[in-house]
């Protein structure tokens, strides 16, 4: 048992309980036939889908906006953001609610998997690509096992032009 002495030099070494338990946690995601993964840090529920009111003249891949408990969110389809065909949504469409630069935002993808740890020594650096613009989402490659999870960074989904857009919507909608 602590006391009090024992609990203020833990502090002072800068441990901190609830960013150590989010270490290495990862929530995974399918889009297509690929497994994603988002650092569990940004991530502040995940929602069915639900009614998405569209907002005229924004990006494609900006679906609209939520109402989520009184709370309006802007949503994002991330299928649309990385080029890739547009899906119906079906009943395992889901919205992970995530915060990114001060902004809270709704990412649609196809389906949640689930919530795993993935130790930094199992994480390499994204690989080097010509086409430059997809991989700047990408932080780096996980490796669970035998599988592979394309690990996203979750503040260079959207571009400042695009998360002020998000955050217009935001303000114009409260």
């Amino acid at each position: 048992m602590l006391n009090n002495d024992d609990q203020l030099e833990f502090e002072a070494d800068g441990y901190d309980d609830d960013e150590d338990t989010q270490k290495d946690r990862y929530l995974t995601f399918r889009l297509a036939s690929e497994e994603y993964a988002v650092e569990i840090r940004y991530v502040t529920e995940i929602i069915g889908i639900q009614k998405i009111t569209e907002v005229p003249d924004v990006d494609t891949f900006i679906k609209g906006v939520i109402n989520l408990r009184g709370k309006i969110i802007p949503v994002v389809d991330v299928r649309l953001r990385f080029r890739l065909a547009p899906k119906e949504y079906g009943d395992r469409t889901c919205i992970v609610v995530v915060e990114m630069s001060d902004t809270t935002v709704g990412l649609i993808v196809d389906e949640v998997s689930e919530v795993l740890t993935i130790p930094e020594a199992q994480v390499s650096p994204p690989p080097k690509t010509t086409k430059g613009s997809q991989s700047r989402y990408i932080q780096g490659i996980g490796k669970v096992g035998e599988q592979v999870k394309i690990i996203l960074n979750v503040s260079r989904l959207l571009n400042d032009e695009e998360l002020e857009e998000l955050h217009e919507l935001h303000e114009m909608s409260t």
